[in-house]
């Protein structure tokens, strides 16, 4: 099992680990650590990349609690290695997945619709949901998740006992088995999920839901938060200008 320190510290970008295994795979190799800050795909999200012992990161999986590295060279198993995670990207992928959390949070609460569907990419995050909405509601659901950021709430982590998990109201998209990790945004959602987050709804930034289209019978919701938000904002002005 590789310790998971992003887990411990969503903020942190770089450590020290000590390489376990080291496999060809294909062009690139598969390594393995006793622990990491990379985050490997899941819930929707893309894996981090950065630099581990001077090489390239190229992707990263998970496979039973197993953490796996893609890097572009070989590391020997028993070296120490430091690693960087790229920084710019993992803050933008926590403030758009936050961001989900809360709206998704807001739509269940005021409509009882359920998120069925969440893919967060390099440029927009989607979000599926089981029910439609009008344009007045929409504009509803992104100021509420707007006021969320202002009042700067804490985003809480928790991993409850199975007892406490069969009494508590959360959020999740399947079956769950195992260790449940929640993320709590007070007020606004309980959900289970093993995604970093930012430690205060203020580090999202605007949240801005920019398309809603009708899929399978529901609705697909586009949303961009934070700086990907600015890039949105300026993108358009100069569209607007010229």
């Amino acid at each position: 099992m590789t310790r998971k320190l992003y887990d411990l510290d969503s903020h942190r970008r770089d450590f020290s680990a000590t390489v376990l295994r080291c496999d060809p795979d294909g062009e690139r190799y598969a390594v393995v650590l006793d622990q990491t800050v990379f985050f490997p795909e899941g819930g929707g999200q893309y894996a981090d990349t950065g630099s581990l012992g001077g090489v390239n990161v190229l992707d990263v999986q998970e496979r039973d609690d197993i953490i796996i590295h893609y890097t572009d060279a070989e590391l020997p198993p028993g070296t120490e290695v430091d690693g960087t995670i790229n920084y710019k990207e993992r803050f933008s992928k926590m403030q758009q997945h936050t961001g989900e959390h809360i709206v998704s949070g807001i739509v269940h609460r005021t409509f009882g619709y359920d998120n069925v569907g969440f893919h967060l990419g390099q440029e927009l995050v989607t979000m599926d949901f089981n029910g439609t909405f009008t344009p007045e509601q929409l504009q509803q659901v992104e100021y509420e998740a707007n006021e969320a950021v202002v009042r700067n709430l804490p985003i809480v982590v928790i991993y409850p006992s199975r007892e406490e998990l069969d009494q508590l109201d959360y959020r999740s998209k399947k079956e769950l088995t195992g260790q449940v990790r929640i993320v709590e945004i007070p007020g606004y959602d309980v959900c289970a999920c093993c995604a970093p987050h930012v430690k205060l709804t203020g580090e999202v930034g605007i949240i801005r839901l920019i398309d809603a289209v009708k899929y399978k019978g529901g609705t697909r919701l586009t949303m961009v938060c934070g700086f990907r938000a600015l890039k949105d904002y300026r993108m358009k002005e100069d569209n607007v200008r010229e």
